[in-house]
This record gives C-alpha cells, sequence and structure tokens, in this order.
C-alpha cells in the first residue's frame, strides 16, 4: 500500500500542468510538490496506522470492525491442493489432522465471507456436518440390519453399506405470474450438507459409504448468461465450497445411473463370494441362505432391487422426506427425469430423522456461527433503542435493524419477518404480517416489543427486546418488565442437560404469575404465594398471560427442525404447554430460543373473567387496565452446554442497562450487570469472533 501511494505521489510530482490532462493538479510546480509531500505523509501515516486513508469505512464506537479481512492459512493436506478438503475415508486415515475439527478451528481450507470485516466461516463447517450425517444414517442403517437378521430376514451383519445421499436444492422463484426473481435463499437442509448458499437449481449426492461429495449446477446458454453473466465454473466452485467433485445438473442422470451400476457390482461380487463361502466344498450350508445367493446369482443383477436382500445389502438412494412439525409441510424428495428407473432402489424413510436430529445438536463450529450472528443482531437492536423516539413509525425501526446488519454485518437475510410491535400492536404475537405490516405511529405511553433477527450464511439468531419508547418506564411498564426479566433468568439459571422444556416453560410462567401478583392484577385468595401459584398453573393461568411456547430449537432455520423426532415426548394436550415447539429433554450441543412474555390479549382476559377456575385469582377491575397495553416479552439464544448453557445474545436486559443505551450509553458495557443471565460477551474483528472480557 505504501508502495502505491509513492507512485501516486511520483505521478502527481510529475503530472502536466494542462487542464486537460488526466492527471492534472495544478497549474503551478510549487503547487503540484506540496501536494505530493502531503500525500507522502497521508500515506506514510496510514501505513503505520494500517488503516487505509482514502475510502475507509467510519463504524461506530460499539463497533469492533476494521478495513481488513486475514488471510486463511493453507492446511497441509498432502495431496489435497491447500484448498480441497478429502473424502471421509481420507480424514480417518491420517490421524485426524485433516479432521473437520481442526480446519473449523484453524478456518483452514476454503472459507465464506461477505468481505471486510465480516465473519469468515470455514467451509469445513458443512464438511463436518456431512461427516455427520453419513454416521448417522451408517448406523441406523446398520442397526436396521442386525435386526432383520435376528428376525431371520437374511444375513447381512458383514455387507458393506452402500448406497447415495441424493438432495435437491432449493429454486429461484419468481413473484406469482410474473418475471421478477425475489432474492434466493437455498433450501435449508441442502445449505446443511453442501453450504452453497449462493446456488440456485443444484443438486447434491453424498455417496456412501466413502462420503464422497459432487455437487450438480445448472449451466445455462447464451441468452441466459448475457443477462445473468456466466455459468458457474466447476473448478471454482469446487473450491469455493471443497467438494470432491463439481459438475452440471445434466451430468446428474448419467453420474446416478453409473455409481448405482459400479455399486451394484460390487454388490453381487460380495454376495457371490460369500455364497460359495457358505456352501462350502462338500456342498453344505444354510439352506435358506444357498436359496437367497443362488437367486442373486441367478438373475445376474436383473432383479436386485426385488430379492429378498435388498432391505440387508443392495445400494439404495437415499432421499429426503419428512414432515416438519412446525409448519406442518413435508420436505420434498429430489426429482429427476429419469430417477423413476431407480423406483424400486429408493428409500424415503431413513435419511430424514438422521438429518434432523443431527441438525438439532450444533458442532462448535455452528455455535461460533450463531455467535456472529447473535453479535451483529445485539448490536443492531441497540441502536434501534438509541434511535427510537415517539412520532416514529414502526416500519422505520424494521429499517435501521434491517440497515445495521447489513451495512456492518453482511446479512442479507433476515431470519424472519420482523415484528416491530409497540403499544396495542404488540398483543399480536406475529405482528408485521401482510394486514398488519408495522405500519403504526408510536405514541409516547407505547411499550416497544420488537423480534428481530439476521441470518448468515443461512444461520438464524431470534432476538427479542421490549422497552418504553420515550425512554422511561412508568410504574407498571417497569413492574411487568421486570416479571418478564425474572422469568428469563430463573429459566437460564436451570437450563441444562437433563431437564425438561416443558418444565422450563412452567418456570417461567410461574415467576410472570408472582410478578402479576406483586401488582395486583392477581390474588392469592389467602393462600400462600407458591400455593396459589401452583393453584394458578393447574387451572391453565399461566397460559392467559403468556399464551406461547416459551421457546424452540434454532439453527439454520429460526423454528429449527427436530422438535417433536421420532423417539422424543409428544406435543402437550394442556393450555400453554401446546404452544411449545418442543418438549424434549435438554442436551448438550442445542441451542433453544428463551422468550418468556406477558401479554394482555383482550379475548384471552374475558375467558380468564369467564372461567369460574380463573377469575377467582383475578382482580377485573386492576386487569382492565391493561387492555390495550400490548405486552412485553425478551428473547435470547441459548446453547446448552455440558453443565449449563451460555446465552449468546448481549442485548441490554436490566431495566437500568436499557435506560442507559436509550440515553447513549456505550454498549457493550464496562461490567456486566447480569451475571446470572450468562451473556457470553464477544465482538468480531478481523473476521473472527473475539472474547470481550467484561465482568460483574
Amino acid at each position: 500500500f505504501f508502495l502505491h501511494n509513492i507512485t501516486y505521489c511520483f505521478l502527481v510530482a510529475m503530472a502536466p500542468t494542462s487542464s486537460s490532462s488526466f492527471f492534472y493538479i495544478g497549474t503551478t510546480v510549487s503547487h503540484r510538490f506540496i501536494v505530493s509531500i502531503i500525500l507522502f505523509f497521508q500515506s506514510l501515516s496510514a501505513c503505520i496506522a494500517s488503516k487505509p486513508f482514502f475510502g475507509s469505512t467510519t463504524f461506530p464506537a460499539t463497533m469492533t470492525l476494521t478495513t481488513s479481512s486475514p488471510k486463511a492459512k493453507k492446511p497441509k493436506i498432502g495431496n489435497y491442493a491447500g484448498y480441497a478438503m478429502p473424502p471421509l475415508n481420507d480424514q480417518r486415515a491420517t490421524n485426524g489432522d485433516l479432521s473437520p475439527e481442526i480446519l473449523c478451528q484453524t478456518c483452514s481450507g476454503p472459507t465464506f465471507s461477505q468481505g471486510l470485516d465480516t465473519f469468515v466461516v470455514p467451509m469445513a463447517l458443512h464438511l463436518w456436518n456431512r461427516q455427520k450425517v453419513v454416521s448417522s444414517l451408517t448406523h441406523r442403517l446398520e442397526n436396521k440390519r442386525s435386526g432383520n437378521s435376528l428376525n431371520g430376514e437374511g444375513s447381512h451383519a458383514n455387507s458393506k453399506i452402500r448406497g447415495m445421499i441424493l438432495l435437491e436444492g432449493g429454486k429461484q422463484q419468481t413473484r406469482h405470474d410474473t418475471d421478477h426473481e425475489p432474492v434466493f435463499r437455498q433450501e435449508s437442509y441442502f445449505h446443511y450438507l453442501f453450504g452453497a448458499s449462493l446456488y440456485s437449481d443444484c443438486y447434491g449426492v453424498i455417496t456412501l459409504p466413502e462420503g464422497k461429495t459432487t455437487l450438480f449446477v445448472p449451466t445455462w446458454g447464451v441468452d441466459t448468461e448475457t443477462v445473468c453473466g456466466p455459468s458457474p465454473e466447476f473448478e471454482r466452485v469446487k473450491a469455493e465450497l471443497g467438494l470432491d467433485e463439481v459438475l452440471g445438473v445434466g451430468d446428474l442422470k448419467g453420474f446416478v445411473e453409473g455409481e448405482m451400476g459400479r455399486m451394484r457390482e460390487e454388490w453381487l461380487a460380495e454376495r457371490k463370494t460369500k455364497l460359495m463361502e457358505v456352501e462350502g466344498e462338500d456342498g453344505s450350508g444354510n439352506l435358506e441362505e444357498k436359496k437367497e445367493n443362488a437367486a442373486i446369482a441367478g438373475t445376474n443383477g436383473e432383479n436386485v432391487a426385488n430379492s429378498a436382500s435388498n432391505d440387508g445389502g443392495a445400494p439404495k438412494i437415499y432421499l429426503l422426506k419428512g414432515l416438519n412439525t412446525d409448519s406442518g409441510n413435508f420436505a420434498t424428495p429430489a426429482y429427476y427425469k429419469g430417477i423413476e428407473d431407480f423406483a424400486t432402489m429408493r428409500d424415503e424413510s431413513a435419511l430424514f430423522p438422521c438429518i434432523a436430529e443431527c441438525r438439532v445438536i450444533k458442532t462448535p463450529a455452528e455455535i461460533n456461527l450463531m455467535r456472529y450472528t447473535n453479535w451483529i443482531s445485539s448490536m443492531a437492536h441497540v441502536e434501534v433503542m438509541r434511535a427510537c423516539r415517539p412520532g416514529m413509525m414502526e416500519y422505520q425501526l424494521e429499517s435501521l435493524f434491517q440497515h445495521h446488519t447489513y451495512t456492518h454485518g453482511g446479512c442479507r437475510h433476515m431470519s424472519y419477518t420482523c415484528i416491530c410491535a409497540c403499544g396495542p400492536s404488540a398483543n399480536i404475537l406475529h405482528y408485521g404480517h401482510a394486514g398488519r405490516p408495522n405500519s403504526r405511529l408510536l405514541a409516547e405511553t407505547d411499550m416497544a416489543l420488537l423480534d428481530m433477527g439476521a441470518e448468515y450464511h443461512c444461520y438464524a439468531s431470534d432476538i427479542t427486546c421490549s422497552f418504553p419508547v420515550t425512554g422511561f418506564f412508568s410504574d407498571d411498564q417497569k413492574s411487568i418488565y421486570q416479571a418478564v426479566l425474572n422469568a428469563q433468568i430463573a429459566v437460564i439459571d436451570k437450563l441444562k442437560p437433563g431437564v425438561s422444556w416443558l418444565d422450563m416453560h412452567r418456570v417461567a410462567e410461574r415467576e410472570i404469575l408472582k410478578g402479576l401478583v406483586a401488582m395486583g392484577i392477581l390474588t392469592t385468595c389467602g393462600m400462600e404465594l407458591d400455593a396459589a401459584t401452583d393453584e394458578m398453573l393447574e387451572n391453565d393461568l399461566g397460559a392467559i398471560f403468556m399464551p406461547h411456547g416459551l421457546g424452540h430449537l434454532i439453527g439454520i432455520d429460526t423454528h429449527d427442525v427436530g422438535g417433536y423426532a421420532e423417539g422424543t415426548p409428544p406435543r402437550s394436550t394442556r393450555p400453554g404447554l401446546k404452544k411449545c415447539r418442543t418438549a424434549r429433554i435438554a442436551e448438550e450441543g442445542m441451542v433453544l430460543t428463551v422468550e418468556p412474555g406477558c401479554y394482555f390479549i383482550d379475548p384471552l382476559m374475558d375467558m380468564a373473567l369467564a372461567d369460574e377456575r380463573q377469575k377467582k385469582f383475578v382482580i377485573s377491575e386492576r386487569l382492565n387496565k391493561f387492555r390495550g397495553f400490548g405486552g412485553v416479552r425478551l428473547e435470547d439464544n441459548v446453547w446448552v452446554t455440558k453443565d449449563g448453557c451460555e446465552n449468546m445474545t448481549i442485548c441490554p436486559r436490566s431495566v437500568d442497562e436499557v435506560l442507559d443505551v436509550m440515553k447513549g450509553g456505550v454498549w457493550p458495557p464496562v461490567k456486566d450487570a447480569l451475571p446470572e443471565l450468562k451473556r457470553k460477551w464477544i465482538g468480531c474483528k478481523g473476521g473472527k469472533v473475539e472474547i470481550l472480557d467484561i465482568k460483574p
């Protein structure tokens, strides 16, 4: 940089005095000499400070961004040319030197970044995900095979698992009947395995048991290339994503036929060898196995898919199909013209539970990425809190959040539609949708409930802040806010592996009911507080004021998969509890939102006043004063660790923190006012997450 600017100084000094010249600076030699001297010292000082002089970007004091990104070190990985990542079998044969853990820790190999100082994501994160899924699926198939063998359905315990995982990526959509293309966002399962966030209309294959990964990208004709640019270059995409091979979508049919044919021949050869071993030299052996193997050998492979051993050893194409318990929609199996030829060799049941469960438990690489999305979203919430004033429109708050996360964090996508609910708008849980498009004018008496989160590299954050738009709490606002905060603290204090999520929901309800008793909205009817609260919960009064679930799994999707997976506790039928998006027992590696809330929703309050079990606890005159109040919710993203949890969200939470930030106070703070929230204080510098030294 220094040499570049010295050269520029020379050009300035030697520039012609003619005003028609491109390098024209001034009319006199002395003038040009002075300009060149100034540029020289500016260049020297910029070089010393390691910051560019021209076009430098100024960030708020709370941002720890710089204007340079670190170069990822090339790993020493033998014949893999520095940036390609090895197949799974090769990793296992190198004593862990090429493990995805090491590649992620050192940020070696291919990376994804939005430039400047945005987070650098090691693409080995997806290699790690693929390794988990291949291992999980193989284990599931081996267990099934062992069970079949024990049940007398064949003896294939020693047969190698063969086949391929085939996924179809997201399609570039158009808006209704127009040719307008909304911004593309990759299908989540596909992104989890391949990391191809920028490429639409793709297919991906992972062979079993090798774990060799091939991506199939579309190629375009000249008309499309004229409008959209050149087709993806196979070698560039391969190096960019760290895959084994990249081919055109047109090659998919032949690839699948070739690979399945190769695997079938290997399997037949294995079975024929076993047939000879079973028969022995004297012709003895198990009669059933003889019949089965003779059938296979006699057909020369033509009836492989229909043979009795199909479930035990024949190669299959594993497709993704399963129910999303949040949306009620099904994941759609991959389809291309010609897959019909493998109708009896397709498996649409084994893959989905494996990959969904893998997504539930995050790797350290995923956690680091989610720390970043939480950091940039937390800082954006802070900027919105500082800017909020009565007389603004709700959509202006939404706009500020989106601007901050994209400008300073490279987050092109929001994790979900922003909810900027102020005053009475806040009693609509998913405000911001069509018909309620964040369009209300903020009033002096409003509490703002802002539920907004950005995603980066398809990984989500989901954060809610509540605060008075004036920057000052009224007594009632403060009391309700503190009750919700107490609920959040109580849950985070108890959350660890082995606890029930439904129990955590009850913990939150209990704290909110206690707060409403303290405010005089509810009464204990002469009972001890704990006993009265127990009866309130038994009578489902908690669901009146907290009508939503405590939280949900979060990852690549805001409402991430696995909430009601096979083998997990079923959905409750009780009010309040049935709104929980999971009833699972907490496990190390899960990431969940903890989002207690207290709402005053007219139809629900009317129900409580009409219910004999509930109305005895309600002081109706006091409750009715909160009609039109809206609600308060606080939402943090929490990672379940070995012996507790880590809060990745670093928003202002205590009353004093909120008020201080709204007055322009520094954030992150000098001291942690609420260590019981277990916030992990981080920043981002040089494309990496860094831990901040903020103590109580």
